[in-house]
Order: C-alpha cells, then sequence, then structure tokens
C-alpha cells in the first residue's frame, strides 16, 4: 500500500513539472534593446491595377545598432513578416493583402486535383498588441529575443496609379 502511494506522489509530482515546463517556451520580452531607432512609421497601400490587392509597409529606421545584434522580424497587426534591409540606416517589413485566389480544380475525376496548393491558413500571432504597436524579433549572441516598439506613426496611405489602357 505504501508503494502504492509513493508511485501516485511522483506521478502526480512529474505530471504536474511537465506541465509547467511548457511556460519556459513562451516568447519573453525584453524592456531595452541596444539599438536607437528613429521614427518608426507604417503607411497602407492599394495597387492601382484590378485584383493586385493591397498592403502595409512598416519603416525601421536605425539610428544606432551594434554588430552583435541581427534584426529578422516583426509582428505587427497580427501578421508577422520578415524585416528587409533597404539601407544600413532602414529597415522593411512588407505585409501584403492579396486578392488573387488560385483556381481550385473541383473533380470527381481521379488524379484531376492534384496540381490544387494546399491553402495558407491565418497566422496566429502570440502577443497582444495595440494599433501603435509592433514586435521586433532580433538575434543577438545567437540568441533570439523580442522586444516590443510602441508609438509607430501612421503615415499617408499610397495609391499607386492604374495601368494605361491597351492600346488595339
Amino acid at each position: 500500500m505504501k508503494l502504492v502511494k509513493q508511485i501516485m506522489f511522483f506521478g502526480i509530482i512529474t505530471l504536474v513539472a511537465v506541465s509547467f515546463s511548457q511556460c519556459a517556451s513562451t516568447h519573453k520580452m525584453l524592456d531595452s534593446i541596444a539599438v536607437v531607432f528613429g521614427e518608426v512609421y507604417y503607411q497602407t497601400w492599394v495597387a492601382g491595377v484590378k485584383d493586385a490587392g493591397s498592403g502595409i509597409n512598416l519603416y525601421i529606421p536605425i539610428k544606432s545598432k551594434p554588430d552583435n545584434i541581427v534584426m529578422d522580424s516583426v509582428y505587427f497587426k497580427g501578421k508577422r513578416a520578415k524585416l528587409e534591409q533597404s539601407n544600413p540606416k532602414l529597415y522593411i517589413a512588407r505585409f501584403s493583402n492579396t486578392l488573387n485566389k488560385p483556381d481550385i480544380v473541383m473533380s470527381n475525376a481521379p488524379y484531376a486535383e492534384y496540381g490544387n496548393k494546399v491553402p495558407r491558413l491565418k497566422q496566429h500571432t502570440p502577443f497582444e498588441l495595440k494599433d501603435n504597436e509592433c514586435i521586433l524579433s532580433y538575434v543577438e549572441n545567437n540568441k533570439k529575443k523580442y522586444y516590443r516598439i510602441s508609438g509607430i506613426i501612421k503615415k499617408e496611405p499610397i495609391f499607386y496609379p492604374s495601368a494605361p489602357p491597351k492600346k488595339q
């Protein structure tokens, strides 16, 4: 009887320890970063061609950054995008909303649906953000870290002109 109680006790302790170990996989937010940012802003854009889509470009100007920090990606408005280095002092994240939906073959014939692509599921953002906040994901000394940038400014949208009509 004593052995059964000990086995149950150690089983419960193991179960509790395993359930708490999942908390370690959450993203830890840092309060400071060794990067000096300029005025972070975003602009929405709309393509001038039918079904070409729209999106948001997030601009992150950098005044100074140590060499051991590598900017990776951002989470913004419920989406994640990789950062592109436009020049040494500017990073851009591009979030596009494409309206073009791929053609899907629906058929009862064998192998007719073979070329269909698997639809992309909506990304889940692991952070709760306000409209003027983003989370910067970066690597410092081979460790992935996260930093919240607040006070992002919304600039006037860009409306790209439409394509010229085709000549016949």
